[in-house]
């Protein structure tokens, strides 16, 4: 094996990387009860680690090669790491990105100048067109993490660590993709502190580490999750799976709603957005803690990347409260008559609705989808002991991927045929958006000052993140009694809009005819 370690100590990154501050997350201390650290590669220029391995490469090739340009394939870090180096090194630059990069890394390498092409559904695929290119041109391929030096130039984050630490920590996590982090964080933090853990953090989707370790021999994924665009990587390294065999003490893998909730809690004790990849490291640290029940050791997580698309961030929001058991998400039965959304309020023991969707069917029982806030996986146990003890069938959604990204979108349907028909002709279905104070209590006096008579028909709430609750309301009644209805909502004080005119709900939600 080579000397990394020398190579670590030789490299030369900080004419274009920072030294990043290594900060304690107060928050995720208190919560975790253990003394946790990031390490902010996060603030790099092009905010993200992966400038050292690619500028430590590019500044020790020959004047001839980088006349003649470089080559690289990324899923984005590297291919800013490579075009800034390029930049500040007087090189051409040509970058090969999937077709699925976030936009957010496509613009960021074009305005450093490099030539981009976007090539494939993954990095694989692009790694092979680039190594095609690089050949056919005589360019320069810099590996995003199969290289010796760029190895080393992430490596010089363990020098760093050595120098804002008084004394070891306990662990180290850190994010796996093709291994190059990890690979030049182990050589240097083994050599100094042997009995200090690394811990690699992926993706379940895209565990190429893992079970790579686990048999033994490099194995290729046969496809990658590309929420975590960075560490998508359906086969890791030759170098870096001889280090990391030697020096990774344990791998962890955790799921997307894992992932988000480790951004929210970074973001709660920073007020920085990393990126799924970015928050890898305090994802598997959280997961590592709950597992073992560590108490009071000092571990540092690697915030690697904050190359976040704007656009994520509404998925990331809602699926944190689902990885961090903020939120439990249930399809419940409840009899189709009035009084039934009381009684199954009540049940709640005034928890906080997150999301609520209901509407009127033909049948006896009605099947409605609701989120519901809890503090903790205790606590989630706790509301589904409850359900098993009442009255109303229920299934547990929280881990149904089906349910989370698009069946929570599509629960409705049109008004049932009976209350078009002659004996029901003189009820009317009325749909009114409302805003309820954000608080415990304000849809239970809302049902409970509504006349036993009037029918509920739609019902759907969502938590927007505000002070106020945004809902939808239809419900039922006879047409002399629409001015009843009207008093009653003046004198409830709640803002509201009438929406029993809008197009879009006669289209898709109004009765059939």
């Amino acid at each position: 094996m080579e000397d990394y370690f020398k190579k670590i100590l030789q490299a030369q990154v900080y004419e274009v990387a920072k030294k990043t501050p290594l900060e304690k997350a107060s928050n995720l201390s208190k919560t975790l009860n253990n003394n946790i650290y990031l390490k902010r590669e996060d603030l790099q220029d092009v905010f993200s680690f992966k400038i050292r391995g690619a500028f430590n490469k590019m500044r020790k090739l020959s004047k001839e090669k980088l006349a003649n340009g470089v080559i690289t394939s990324s899923a984005g870090n590297h291919a800013q790491g490579v075009a800034l180096s390029a930049l500040r090194l007087n090189c051409s630059a040509t970058i090969l990105m999937p077709k699925t990069t976030p936009l957010v890394k496509v613009n960021a390498v074009k305005n450093l100048k490099a030539k981009v092409i976007l090539f494939g559904d993954n990095y694989d695929e692009t790694y092979k067109e680039a190594l095609r290119i690089s050949k056919e041109n005589n360019l320069c391929f810099i590996h995003p993490f199969d290289d010796a030096e760029v190895i080393a130039g992430q490596g010089t984050i363990a020098i760093e660590l050595e120098e804002q630490l008084s004394d070891p920590p306990d662990s180290i996590y850190i994010a796996v993709g093709g291994g190059g982090l990890i690979s030049g964080i182990s050589v240097y933090i083994k050599k100094i502190w042997p009995s200090v853990k690394i811990i690699g953090v992926e993706p379940e989707d895209a565990d190429a580490m893992t079970k790579s370790l686990k048999n033994l021999k490099i194995i290729e994924l046969s496809s990658v999750g590309q929420f975590a665009d960075g560490v998508a990587v359906k086969k890791v390294g030759e170098k870096t799976f001889e280090i990391c065999k030697k020096y990774i003490d344990k791998m962890i893998t955790v799921n997307t709603d894992e992932i988000c909730a480790a951004i929210k809690d970074v973001f709660e004790d920073t007020r920085s957005i990393l990126e799924p990849a970015g928050a890898l490291s305090v994802a598997g640290m959280k997961k590592d803690i709950f597992e073992s029940n560590y108490t009071n050791k000092k571990m540092i997580a690697i915030a690697c990347g904050a190359n976040m698309n704007f656009e994520r961030l509404r998925f990331v929001a809602e699926r944190a409260e689902l990885g961090e058991y903020k939120e439990s998400m249930l399809a419940v039965e409840i009899p189709e008559k009035a009084g039934s959304l009381i009684d199954f309020c009540n049940l709640l023991n005034n928890r906080n609705l997150t999301e609520f969707s209901y509407r009127m069917s033909n049948s006896k029982n009605a099947q409605i989808f609701v989120g519901i806030e809890v503090n903790g996986l205790k606590d989630k146990e706790k509301l589904i002991n409850q359900f098993k003890n009442s009255n109303y069938p229920f299934i547990d959604i929280s881990n149904d991927e089906l349910s989370k990204n698009h069946l929570r979108h599509m629960v409705g349907g049109r008004l049932p045929q009976q209350f078009t028909e002659l004996k029901y002709s003189n009820y009317v279905e009325l749909l009114y958006r409302f805003e309820f104070p954000e608080r415990p209590g304000a849809l239970i006096n809302f049902l409970k000052n509504m006349k036993s008579n009037w029918t509920i028909s739609i019902f759907h709430y969502r938590n927007h993140g505000a002070d106020v609750g945004k809902i939808v309301i239809g419900v039922l009644i006879d047409d002399s009694e629409i001015g009843d209805w009207k008093n009653f909502i003046e004198l409830l004080g709640y803002k509201y809009w009438d929406e029993s005119k809008n197009q879009t709900y006669k289209l898709f939600l109004g009765a059939s005819d």
